[in-house]
């Protein structure tokens, strides 16, 4: 249960309002471009630890900019209403095992919780706040304060694929492309093995390109970032929260980026089969715990608006689009961007995009989005995040992840004791696992279920460590890695799926992996000599100095 002393933030700026009352928001009233210019703001405050920054007065809108919100491991442990991450790992492990009632008494302990999982699914309204103001044939993307946060996004001059790069070269001409054109473009993305799935399915076509049609309307570099993306299976109704980018091509279009494995593609999919337009709304802010459910990884089928209720101590209010009525969004949120994908249209470029890798994204083809209407609060927030070389405010996002995750891990893998996404790993490439090793190669068997559990499958550098050593310390954990392993009978490399942003894999979203077990070796695990034992003062004299270590004048 949460602590007596949670209050949820119901919206976006009652947690703005306490951010600042604790001296954790800097409001920045001088004028700033987005293009560019707040990035390079944030950017030195986040790597810092600094407060979240309000920008008052940003060129090009009205509307102000909320950025860094969620940057410390204090602020995010505020959005979530705990005092620390373990906490509500706690209440997860409660959630998925519990324990059962032996007596009366017992019984009558676990109604409150039992009262709060009832309360839990999101509740729909008839009005929300977010429909103060309502825009229609005037809705107009470009009024928002996006950012362009890196110096070449959306430049398709360079950091884009081959086939984008022949498409581009293409496009010289409105025309469809000559047939032979069109087989010379589908080879070479076919050759190079790379591309989204949408690049693949227009380039499996037999039909005529027209690849100045692909191209977006002007180079606009500007992206919405901290973004809840709703949609709904059409055949299931389940509904999924994703945190995609979206980047800005015009007023009313935008091009949609989701990879193949996201809920949200799942989704794509299913309207395309079914030949109906997918419906979409983008909402921005609402309750305080909304960006952090819908960055979570949880199975499909999972709804993040129920998670984000358990996250909230409350059902999240939720009230129905005005121009795609199928989509329902938080009824606190400051702006929401409603409009649908046309499965049956061509896709078009997008990108490139300054990622959490600290590397560009490459540009490729994806979903146009075509806005239908812009809702918002009379006076919103524009809440936003920029990605890039760690660490950034994703960091504390993805903290959160491994810290609350870790009871669902265990469930899954038993064997694992705890484990740490290092910031240089940037989540998917690293992970040190602890284990109380108890039989032979039990590391290898751990690291082959790792990369079968969910999306830590997507993870490249797996390190398996004794229950002794700190996973929390990369110093320590490589010091064992570096100490306990021999090349040849202590590595694993496997093949498997990789996340679509590892530019290093020789394909797109596969290759290899690699797992060190750099625990201490047994008998009949190979070739394994004496084993030493580790340095170690005994527990007596490190007590003994601790009384006496005022008499020596260390300070």
């Amino acid at each position: 249960m949460m602590g007596a002393t949670f209050v949820p933030f119901s919206d976006m700026q009652s947690f703005a309002a306490e951010l600042e009352r604790r001296g954790m928001l800097r409001r920045i009233r001088a004028e700033v471009d987005p293009i560019l210019e707040i990035t390079e703001i944030y950017d030195r405050v986040v790597k810092a630890g600094g407060p979240a920054l309000l920008f008052e007065n940003v060129r090009g809108s009205s509307i102000p900019v909320l950025i860094n919100a969620f940057g410390t491991r204090e602020r995010m442990c505020l959005a979530l209403g705990v005092s620390d991450f373990d906490e509500l790992a706690q209440r997860v492990k409660l959630m998925i095992k519990p324990e059962a009632p032996t007596t009366l008494l017992d019984k009558l302990k676990k109604l409150p919780q039992l009262m709060q999982l009832a309360s839990l699914p999101p509740k729909v309204v008839r009005r929300g706040i977010c429909q103060e103001i309502v825009r229609r044939d005037d809705a107009d993307l470009t009024a928002l304060p996006a950012l362009q946060c890196w110096p070449h996004d959306g430049d398709l001059s360079r950091n884009v694929y081959a086939h984008i790069r022949a498409l581009v070269s293409a496009a010289g001409g409105s025309a469809p492309s000559d047939p032979l054109t069109t087989e010379l473009l589908r080879r070479t993305l076919l050759a190079r093995n790379e591309g989204s799935e949408h690049a693949r399915e227009l380039f499996s076509s037999e039909a005529p390109l027209n690849p100045a049609a692909l191209l977006p309307p002007g180079r606009s570099g500007r992206y919405l970032t901290l973004t809840n993306v709703i949609t709904r299976h059409p055949r299931t109704g389940d509904r999924n929260v994703g945190m995609y980018r979206v980047q800005v091509l015009g007023p009313r279009l935008a091009a949609m980026h989701w990879h193949m494995h996201h809920d949200g593609a799942r989704h794509f999919r299913a309207y395309r089969e079914l030949g109906r337009r997918m419906p979409v709304a983008i909402s921005f802010g609402g309750p305080a715990v909304m960006p952090y459910a819908a960055t979570c990884p949880l199975p499909p089928g999972i709804d993040e608006c129920l998670f984000a209720g358990f996250l909230h101590g409350g059902a999240i209010e939720l009230v129905p689009c005005v121009s795609q009525p199928e989509i329902e969004v938080p009824a606190t949120a400051e702006i929401v961007v409603e409009g649908y994908i046309d499965p049956a249209e061509p896709p078009v470029i997008e990108g490139p995009f300054g990622d959490h890798t600290g590397f560009y994204s490459l540009a490729d083809l994806y979903p146009r989005l075509h806005v239908t209407a812009i809702t918002q609060r009379r006076a919103p927030l524009y809440p936003t995040t920029v990605v890039g070389p760690p660490p950034q405010e994703d960091y504390w996002l993805g903290k959160a992840t491994e810290r609350i995750f870790l009871p669902l891990l265990q469930v899954l893998i038993p064997d694992v004791i705890d484990y740490d996404l290092p910031m240089f790993g940037c989540f998917h490439n690293c992970a040190f696992v602890k284990i109380r090793k108890e039989y032979p190669h039990q590391a290898r068997r751990v690291m082959s279920a790792i990369w079968g559990a969910g999306q830590m499958a997507f993870t490249k550098m797996i390190v398996v460590v004794d229950e002794h050593v700190d996973v929390h310390d990369p110093n320590a954990v490589l010091f064992q890695m570096l100490a306990n392993c021999d090349p040849r009978r202590d590595v694993v490399i496997a093949d498997g799926p990789l996340d679509i942003l590892d530019h290093a894999a020789p394909v797109c979203g596969a290759g290899g992996k690699i797992g060190w077990d750099a625990t201490r070796k047994l008998p009949s695990e190979g070739l394994v000599r004496e084993w030493p034992e580790e340095l170690k003062m005994s527990e007596e004299m490190r007590a003994q100095v601790t009384r006496r270590w005022s008499e020596f004048g260390l300070g």
